[in-house]
């Protein structure tokens, strides 16, 4: 079983940033891809970026240039740094584990959201 424990979400005015944080418990894999995810209200689940244990990585078009993903595979632990918040980037942020085989998992989520 795999736990995953997201922080970092709140309030932020538009241009402003926010870090959130991802640790994975449990039975890990050492290979694997981390990732975020959101969804606002309304809509469905998207992919915002992942990340592979061997570093590689994927973004949504939308958040290029603005979000950066990053992990720390000592800490089984994965980041987004989202800077240049946008009023569209608000919605509730998952973090999502995928090992080789087996079940994905997702954490609770975290609200972002980007208000004046």
């Amino acid at each position: 079983q795999v736990q995953l424990v997201e922080s970092g979400g709140g309030l932020v005015q538009p241009g402003g940033s926010l870090r959130l944080s991802c640790a994975a418990s449990g039975s890990i894999s050492t290979i694997n891809t981390m990732g975020w995810y959101r969804q606002a209200p309304g809509k469905q689940r998207e992919l915002v970026a992942t990340i592979t244990s061997g570093g590689s990585t994927n973004y949504r078009d939308s958040v290029k240039g603005r979000f950066t993903i990053s992990r720390d595979n000592a800490k089984n632990t994965v980041y987004l740094q989202m800077n240049s918040l946008e009023p569209e980037d608000t919605a509730v942020y998952y973090c999502k584990y995928t090992p080789p085989w087996g079940s994905v998992h997702w954490g609770q989520g975290t609200q972002v959201t980007v208000s004046s």
